[in-house]
C-alpha cells in the first residue's frame, strides 16, 4: 500500500545523505592510506600525522550519525506499522468491489431513494346548532339537506360531537426508469350513502401513479382541492367542484404549467319531480355506456396560479316498461371550472372559483341531481314528459390570512344556482348560500385548537320557502406522520 507519511521524505533524505556521505570518506580514507605505503618513505616522514587522525576521528562520527538515523528511522516505523494495519483493514469496499453480476432491475438506471409514508390526523368537532337540519348531517353545513317545508327536521338547537374527520393514509414513492412511481391509500371516519351518519371507515384515495400515467380513485382532473379554505367545518363551500372518482389519466405536462386529461367513472341522478308517483317512472334505468371526459389546465406564477378545467359526459336512462309511452332519453352534460389562488401578500391568499354548466351536479360540492323533468311542449300522448339536463352556476371567494406563526384566519361566502325544470315541484332545491369565519391556533407543528361560525341557508324553487343553519364549532387536530426511505 502507498504511504503518505509527511515525514516519510525527510528520514529517506537523510539517509541517503549520510550513505553517501559514508561512501565518500571511507574512499578517501583508503586512497590516503593507499598514497602512504606507494609514495618514498621520506615525503611520508615530512606528512603531519594530525591529518589522517582527523580523517579517522570524522569517519567516526559520520558512521554514528548513521547509526543513529536508522534507530529514528526504525522508531518511527514501527509507531507507524499500527495505522498502516489499520487503515488497510477499516476502508470501505470500492465500486470496483461490487458484485457486478446481480441482474439489473428499472430502478437501477434512476436517481434518488424509495419512501413509504404513514400519516393522518385525529380530530375532535364539538358545536352547537341554532337550527336544524337533516339528522345524518348533523355535524356539516350542506343546504341541501336544511328543511324545505316548516320544522321538517324540528326542533331547532343541539349540541354534537364527532371523530368522523380523522383520517389514516399511507403513501410511497419509488425512482424507475420509467419515471417516479407513486402510491396513496387513505381513509377516513365520515361515513356517506348507506353510512350516513355514521363513524366509519370510508376511502378517500386509492391511487397508483408513473410517469405521466395515473389510475384509482382520486381528485377528478375537473376538480381543483387548492380552492378549498383552512376550515374547521367537513364539508366545505357547496359551490365548487369536489369529487374524488375513479379514473385513468394522462398527464403530458408537469411542472409550473400542468395538463390532465382523464377518463372516469360515468353516474349521474335525476328527479321525477311531482311525478314521481306515477307507476311508469318506475321502469326508468339509468344506462352509462360511456366514460366521462375531463381535464385541466394550469399556469402557475409568482403570484398564485390560474386554472381551467372541463367536463363532457353523456347522461343516458332507458324506459324498461313496455307500454303505450317512450319515456327513454339522452342529455350531453358539460361545463367549465375556472379556479385561481392569488397571493395578496405572503401572510394572504385569496381562493377563488367560478363554475358554469349543465348536468355536471354530480361533480359539485353540494348539489341535489343532474337531470330534472319537464313537460313536452304540444302535449305529446307518447312522450308527455321527458328529462333535461340542469342548468347551474356557483362560485366560491375565500381569505386565508396568517396572523402570525401560530394563529390564523379563514373568511369567505360560496353561492350555488340551480335552473330549474317545469316539472320540478315547488320545493325543490334552487338556490344556496355558505359562509364562515374562523380563528385557528397551532401551539406546536402538529397540534391545531380553533373555534368557527358557520351559516347556510336553503332557497326553493316556487314556494318562496327559505331555511337557515348557524352554528359555533370548536375543534382540535393532532397530527401525525412518518417517512422511511430506503
Amino acid at each position: 500500500m502507498k504511504m503518505t507519511n509527511p515525514l516519510s521524505w525527510k528520514t529517506y533524505a537523510g539517509l541517503t545523505l549520510a550513505l553517501a556521505t559514508l561512501l565518500l570518506f571511507p574512499s578517501a580514507a583508503a586512497q590516503a592510506q593507499t598514497q602512504e605505503t606507494t609514495k618514498p618513505a621520506p615525503q611520508e616522514t615530512t606528512k603531519p600525522a594530525s591529518e589522517v587522525d582527523q580523517l579517522k576521528q570524522r569517519l567516526q562520527q559520520l558512521e554514528q550519525i548513521v547509526v543513529e538515523l536508522k534507530g529514528q528511522i526504525d522508531a518511527i516505523e514501527t509507531k507507524k506499522t499500527p495505522a498502516i494495519v489499520e487503515a488497510t483493514y477499516s476502508q470501505p469496499a470500492t465500486p470496483a468491489e461490487t458484485p457486478a453480476t446481480e441482474p439489473a432491475k428499472p430502478q437501477d438506471n434512476a436517481k434518488g431513494e424509495s419512501t413509504f409514508t404513514i400519516y393522518g390526523f385525529a380530530m375532535l368537532d364539538a358545536g352547537y346548532q341554532f337550527k336544524q337540519n337533516h339528522p345524518d348531517w348533523f355535524d356539516v353545513i350542506r343546504p341541501t339537506k336544511l328543511p324545505s317545508f316548516p320544522n321538517e327536521f324540528a326542533p331547532n338547537g343541539k349540541t354534537y360531537f364527532g371523530v368522523r374527520q380523522s383520517r389514516l393514509g399511507v403513501k410511497s414513492t419509488t425512482p424507475t426508469k420509467y419515471g417516479e412511481l407513486k402510491t396513496q391509500f387513505e381513509f377516513e371516519l365520515f361515513g356517506t350513502g348507506v353510512d350516513a351518519g355514521q363513524t366509519t371507515f370510508r376511502l378517500r384515495h386509492a391511487y397508483g401513479e408513473l410517469g405521466q400515467f395515473g389510475a384509482g380513485q382520486t381528485w377528478s382532473p375537473f376538480m381543483d382541492i387548492d380552492v378549498f379554505p383552512n376550515s374547521l367545518e367537513y364539508w366545505g363551500p357547496n359551490g365548487m367542484v369536489f369529487f374524488r372518482n375513479v379514473q385513468f389519466r394522462w398527464m403530458p405536462l408537469k411542472g409550473r404549467n400542468a395538463v390532465t386529461i382523464a377518463v372516469e367513472r360515468p353516474g349521474a341522478s335525476g328527479d321525477q319531480g311531482v311525478f314521481q308517483d306515477r307507476i311508469e317512472l318506475q321502469g326508468i334505468r339509468g344506462k352509462f355506456d360511456l366514460p366521462d371526459l375531463s381535464g385541466n389546465v394550469r399556469f402557475t406564477r409568482d403570484w398564485g396560479y390560474f386554472q381551467a378545467a372541463g367536463m363532457l359526459r353523456r347522461i343516458k336512462w332507458v324506459d324498461t316498461i313496455d307500454d303505450e309511452f317512450d319515456l327513454g332519453g339522452t342529455e350531453v352534460g358539460a361545463g367549465i371550472n375556472l379556479t385561481s389562488n392569488v397571493k395578496f401578500t405572503p401572510n394572504d391568499t385569496g381562493r377563488f372559483a367560478f363554475v358554469f354548466g349543465q348536468g355536471i351536479q354530480n361533480y359539485m360540492n353540494d348539489a341535489p341531481v343532474d337531470v330534472g323533468i319537464e313537460l313536452t311542449p304540444g302535449g305529446d300522448p307518447r312522450r308527455p314528459i321527458k328529462g333535461v339536463a340542469l342548468p347551474m352556476w356557483s362560485m366560491v371567494a375565500f381569505l386565508d390570512h396568517n396572523w402570525n406563526k401560530r394563529f390564523s384566519t379563514a373568511i369567505g361566502y360560496s353561492f350555488m344556482d340551480i335552473d330549474n325544470s317545469n316539472g320540478q315541484a315547488a320545493n325543490a332545491y334552487h338556490r344556496g348560500h355558505y359562509g364562515l369565519g374562523n380563528l385557528l391556533f397551532y401551539p406546536s407543528d402538529n397540534v391545531m385548537i380553533g373555534g368557527e361560525f358557520q351559516w347556510g341557508r336553503r332557497e326553493n324553487f316556487l314556494d318562496g320557502f327559505k331555511s337557515d343553519d348557524f352554528r359555533i364549532q370548536f375543534s382540535f387536530r393532532y397530527n401525525f406522520s412518518k417517512t422511511f426511505a430506503y
